[in-house]
């Protein structure tokens, strides 16, 4: 029988040696495999794809396991599932979609395994709107950074600007 643990270490070394992070493995009840990868810099290659595919399929037959496999690179228009994901995003604009309601789109400024206040993992979003200062004839940019635990963040996601 096929697993995500099995799967992920034989995969883990080659993750490591080409500077690439494992986002997600599902296995289906119909034993169809999607394995999701992402680079820590740049983008996934079809050769890191093919790899990876090659290293599952020569580990695992596929008349006795009977599988479909799917490796994959993370989409820029999917939420972020793991950690490494809000570290490779850092300083790039989000969009951020909280439990209780309402977007935010900002800067990723950090991602924090603990809060200032022992709060918890969450991100810290940077946003700047622009402002008339009492008396001022300009408005001015202004920038607040709020952090926000994990746990209130139904998902995070680049912002996909084309230009």
């Amino acid at each position: 029988m096929i697993t995500k643990e099995s799967i992920t270490s034989l995969i883990a070394g080659y993750l490591a040696e080409n500077g690439l992070f494992l986002v997600d493995i599902e296995i289906s009840a119909e034993n169809d495999i999607v394995i999701t990868i992402e680079s820590y810099e740049g983008s996934v290659s079809l050769d890191n794809c093919t790899a990876i595919d090659a290293a599952v399929t020569g580990r695992f037959d596929k008349d006795v396991e009977d599988y479909s496999l799917t490796v994959t690179s993370a989409g820029l228009d999917q939420p972020f599932k793991v950690a490494q994901q809000y570290v490779k995003f850092t300083g790039c604009e989000v969009e951020i979609t909280l439990k209780k309601g309402g977007r935010i789109k900002g800067i990723l400024s950090e991602y924090c395994n603990e809060g200032e206040n022992g709060e918890g993992k969450g991100i810290r979003i940077t946003t700047s709107r622009m402002v008339k200062p009492e008396g001022a004839k300009k408005k001015t940019e202004q920038q607040t950074t709020v952090f926000y635990p994990l746990e209130e963040v139904r998902e995070c996601r680049p912002v996909i600007k084309f230009r």
